[in-house]
């Protein structure tokens, strides 16, 4: 998955492109930048901006889409009248959704857009967002209106949509005390998204929302959804904040154990050679337990899934807890017998790799599927405890792998399991 962030060079990469591009890295997508503007800051202060010329911008875009498949944008700043004409120029035909983060001013006190382009701003971007962003302060300047109650932030959120932007998310709302709410404005629904107040003045958590929110949208997430995500997301980078200078503190991203050995063991997944032919009809899922799991939602897993595409694979989706229900749900029914078991992923049936894993010597069990009965049918995810559990229910071995010829209407599938994610690209890469 690709995404392309619109903004300025913040050269202490606390905000700004550079924090944008962290973002898609922490998150296991590729990032593109198009620079609008360089300034000169630190945690300390704002010192200046040089405005990057239209035509370059234009010229940055063209590299851009002449070349790759954009998923998502993000639009930050844009600085100048001039640019902004230029940024409209080249996406007012695009069809991927646009998240734009209106950017007036940051948090060392820097402008980062001119007065004399707010008017352009409105006319020409903010009807090219699928979501607009605004923190209160931001939105209050974009329509003049003051914000002190829910109902304030409706009509704001309102008027924002009136003027172009499909839907709107006002952050940083502190409606009620130790709180921070996110008002959102869907179409015509109207809701909040309420998290905790953190007591810390950091840098970067704006970019950081609406980075990871662009990066749940192209995922396929419903804004409700991609929202719930940015805004855990933004507050874990502000949670694990630090004073990298000698001023204010930069978000911070830092992956559990859990994260970052399933994030590696995907991108060791990814470049196993001719992957992309084990890669089932409904995609590949792959999961990773937290030790003594009561639940799915102590298994991390992929939103989306890992696809094909040609000859190779992508993967389209965050790591959330909760996620891959199918395959966490296996890794719950087999962990509960052998604790040891924690991770699992799902290739496609085929009998000849069946042999492989067993010419391996690995253990390898199945169920049938056309036994199941049809009460199980009925219930989403039962299906799969019913399998797995009968499969393993005689056994005193742990299995690595296993499967089912399918039934009517029901892909045959294979589950590979392990200790660790990386044990389970082990015995992936065994039969390769």
């Amino acid at each position: 998955m690709n995404i392309l962030s619109i903004g300025g060079s913040d050269p202490s990469s606390g905000a700004g492109i550079q924090s944008d591009v962290r973002t898609f890295t922490s998150l296991g997508v590729y990032g593109f930048t198009v620079v609008t503007a360089i300034t000169s800051q630190n945690t300390v202060k704002f010192s200046k901006t040089e405005p990057v010329s239209s035509k370059m911008v234009k010229d940055q875009l063209d590299a851009i889409f002449s070349d790759f498949t954009v998923d998502a944008i993000k639009i930050g700043m844009v600085y100048k009248d001039s640019i902004i004409k230029a940024i409209y120029s080249e996406l007012k035909n695009v069809t991927v959704p646009i998240i734009l983060d209106p950017v007036i001013r940051s948090t060392t006190n820097g402008d980062l857009i001119e007065k004399s382009a707010l008017s352009a701003y409105k006319k020409l971007l903010l009807p090219l967002a699928f979501v607009a962003t605004p923190n209160v302060s931001e939105a209050e300047k974009l329509t003049g209106l003051k914000i002190l109650t829910k109902n304030d932030a409706l009509k704001c959120a309102q008027k924002i949509r009136e003027i172009g932007a499909k839907n709107v998310v006002i952050t940083g709302n502190q409606f009620g005390k130790g709180r921070i709410v996110d008002f959102v404005l869907e179409n015509s629904t109207c809701y909040s998204i309420s998290g905790k107040k953190l007591q810390t003045v950091n840098h970067g958590s704006g970019c950081n929302y609406s980075a990871s929110l662009a990066v749940s949208i192209a995922s396929g997430k419903s804004l409700r959804d991609a929202v719930k995500f940015a805004k855990e997301y933004a507050y874990n980078s502000i949670k694990n904040s630090r004073k990298f200078g000698k001023g204010i503190q930069i978000t911070n991203f830092k992956k559990t154990e859990l994260e970052k050995s399933l994030g590696d063991a995907i991108l060791d997944f990814k470049n196993l050679k001719n992957i992309y032919s084990l890669i089932p009809e409904c995609q590949t899922n792959f999961a990773y337990s937290k030790p003594h799991p009561k639940s799915i939602r102590d298994i991390l897993g992929i939103s989306g899934r890992i696809v094909r595409t040609g000859k190779g694979i992508n993967v389209a989706g965050n790591l959330e807890y909760g996620a891959s229900k199918h395959v966490a749900s296996a890794v719950l029914a087999v962990e509960k017998k052998f604790p040891s078991i924690r991770s699992a992923l799902n290739l496609k049936y085929d009998s000849k790799i069946i042999k492989k894993f067993r010419e391996h010597g690995l253990t390898v069990l199945s169920y049938d599927r056309k036994k199941e009965p049809t009460y199980i049918k009925r219930k989403e995810n039962l299906s799969v405890l019913w399998g797995i559990k009968n499969a393993i229910k005689k056994t005193k071995t742990p299995p690595d792998v296993i499967f089912h010829k399918g039934d009517f209407g029901k892909e045959p599938m294979i589950i590979v399991f392990g200790d660790s994610p990386s044990k389970v690209i082990k015995k992936v890469s065994s039969i390769l």
